[in-house]
C-alpha cells in the first residue's frame, strides 16, 4: 500500500476517533472532505488486473511470448531495421492501443539493454488514454557490438489522486544484430604450403593452365603448338620445348581470434580485444571475395567455431559470431596448448589475432612444424596501455618489456611466422600489405 493511503486513513481514523472520545461534532466533521477525497478516489480507481499484454503481431514479435488478455493495453514494438553495422542509428516505434475502459494516468517506461543508449526521443511517457485511443513512443538508439533481445514496457495505471494503482508489463520482444566494424582491405594473395583444387587467385606452385611463367619443358604430344618456347628451340636441332605456366586456385585460410580474459586489456581507449575484433572483420571480406574458403574460432571463453566455407552466406556467419564475441576466462583454455588444430585443413594458412602472452611463442611455433602457413597479428599491449605523451614512455621497465616483446617476436620469425607488430593506433592496412609481400617473397 502506498504511504499515501496510509497516511489518509489515519488522518482520517484519528480525526474520528478524537471526535468521539471528546464529543466533538467538528472534529469528526473535519473527516469528511477525507473520506469524499477517498471516495472518489476508490470511484476512479483502476480496474484493471496486473499481468503482461499480449503484442500485437510485429516483425519482431517472438511466438512464445506470453500472453495475459486480461490486460487493458496492446502494443508492438517496430525496429526499422534488425541487423545493422556499428555505429549507425536505429530507429524505434512503440505503438500502444487502449481496448479497455478509459485511463486518466499511465506512466510507461521502456527499458533498453545493457549496451544499448538512448540517442533522441524519448523512452518514459506520462499520458491518459480513452477508450480504444493510441499513444506512440519514438526514439533513436545507438548500440555497441553484439546481439540484443528487447524485453516488455512496464507501465502504472492509476486515478488523478494517485492514491490507487495497477501496474503491469507488455511483453514487445525485439532482437537486434550489430555487426562490428573494421578498416576497408583491398584484396591480397596468401600463399599458404598447399592449396586447394579449384581455379583461383594463389598461385598454386604446380604446372599447368595459368598465366604466369613457371617453367620450360621438352614438348610432349598433345602441348599446345602456341606455348612452344621457339627461342629455347632453336638451340637445339631435335627438341622441342614448351612454356609451362602457373596453376591458379583457391586456398584454405582459418582465423583464429585471441578471446582469453588475461590477454586482453582495458584503458582509457578502450578494450584491446575490440581493436582484434576491428582486425577480424577487416581481413573477412577480402579473403572470401577472392573466392577463398574461410573458418574462424573464437578462442577463450569457449571455443566458438564456424566451420570454413564460401561467398557472402560464410561472410554473415562470422560476422554474426565476431558480434558475440566477447573476452573472458575459462581454465581449461588458459593455454594455446590446447588449440584444435584439426578444425583446419592440413597445409593452409593460420592467421592468429592475439596480442600474446609470454608462453605463448613456442606454442605459435609448433603450427609451423605440422605444416600450416602462420601469420600473427598481434595488437601491441604496451603501445596500447602508454598514452603517446606520457611521462612513463622512459620508464625502465616498459623499456625491458618492449625488449622482451621484440625478442619474443623475432623467436617467432626465425621459426617462419609472419609477424605483425601492430599499434592499434595507427591502420593495420599498410602493415599487413608489408607483411603479405614479405611472405610472398619467402614462399618463392
Amino acid at each position: 500500500m502506498k504511504p499515501e493511503r496510509w497516511l489518509l486513513f489515519i488522518i482520517i481514523f484519528s480525526l474520528a476517533l478524537a471526535g468521539l472520545a471528546t464529543q466533538r461534532g467538528e472534529l469528526a466533521a473535519l473527516a469528511m472532505p477525507l473520506l469524499v477525497y477517498l471516495g472518489v478516489a476508490l470511484w476512479y480507481a483502476p480496474t484493471h488486473s496486473a499481468g503482461k499484454a499480449s503484442p500485437v503481431g510485429s516483425p519482431e514479435s517472438h511466438p512464445a511470448a506470453p500472453q495475459h488478455l486480461n490486460s487493458p493495453i496492446h502494443g508492438e514494438r517496430v525496429l526499422n531495421r534488425a541487423h545493422i553495422r556499428l555505429g549507425q542509428p536505429v530507429e524505434m516505434q512503440i505503438h500502444l492501443t487502449n481496448q479497455g475502459p478509459a485511463i486518466e494516468e499511465m506512466r510507461l517506461m521502456a527499458a533498453l539493454p545493457p549496451g544499448i543508449q538512448l540517442a533522441a526521443g524519448r523512452q518514459q511517457a506520462h499520458i491518459s488514454l480513452e477508450i480504444g485511443e493510441s499513444a506512440h513512443l519514438e526514439a533513436t538508439l545507438l548500440a555497441r557490438r553484439g546481439e540484443f533481445q528487447f524485453g516488455a514496457l512496464s507501465g502504472e495505471i492509476s486515478e488523478t489522486f494517485g492514491l490507487f494503482s495497477s501496474r503491469f508489463e507488455i511483453a514487445l520482444p525485439g532482437r537486434l544484430s550489430v555487426d562490428p566494424e573494421g578498416e576497408t582491405l583491398r584484396s591480397f594473395v596468401l600463399r599458404p604450403p598447399q592449396t586447394r583444387g579449384f581455379g583461383g587467385p594463389v598461385p598454386a606452385r604446380q604446372g599447368g593452365r595459368g598465366t604466369d611463367f613457371f617453367l620450360v619443358r621438352e614438348y610432349q604430344p598433345g602441348d599446345s603448338l602456341r606455348q612452344i618456347n621457339w627461342r629455347a628451340s632453336s638451340r637445339t636441332v631435335q627438341a622441342l620445348y614448351t612454356n609451362v605456366f602457373e596453376q591458379q586456385r583457391i586456398t584454405d585460410v582459418g582465423i583464429i581470434l585471441d578471446a582469453r580474459e588475461q590477454s586482453d586489456i582495458h584503458g582509457p581507449q578502450g578494450s584491446l580485444f575490440e581493436h582484434a575484433v576491428r582486425a577480424a572483420v577487416s581481413l573477412t571480406g577480402p579473403i572470401l571475395q577472392s573466392g577463398n574458403r574461410l573458418g574462424m574460432l573464437v578462442y577463450g571463453p569457449g571455443m566458438e567455431s564456424v566451420f570454413p566455407g564460401y561467398g557472402k552466406i560464410q561472410q554473415r556467419r562470422i560476422l554474426k559470431a565476431l558480434s558475440r564475441a566477447g573476452s573472458g576466462h575459462n581454465f581449461a583454455l588458459e593455454s594455446l596448448e590446447h588449440l584444435p588444430t584439426r578444425f583446419f585443413p592440413a597445409g593452409s594458412q593460420i592467421i592468429l589475432i592475439s596480442p600474446l602472452l609470454p608462453e605463448d611463442p613456442p606454442l605459435v611455433a609448433r603450427l609451423c612444424t605440422l605444416g600450416y602457413g602462420v601469420m600473427v597479428i598481434s595488437p601491441n599491449p604496451l603501445a596500447f596501455e602508454v598514452a603517446p605523451n606520457a611521462t612513463s614512455i622512459k620508464d625502465p621497465a616498459l623499456r625491458l618489456a618492449q625488449i622482451e616483446r621484440r625478442i619474443q617476436l623475432q623467436r617467432l620469425q626465425r621459426a617462419g611466422v609472419v609477424v605483425i607488430d601492430w599499434d592499434v593506433r595507427q591502420p593495420l592496412a599498410a602493415l599487413f600489405y608489408a607483411a603479405v609481400r614479405r611472405s610472398t617473397r619467402g614462399r618463392r
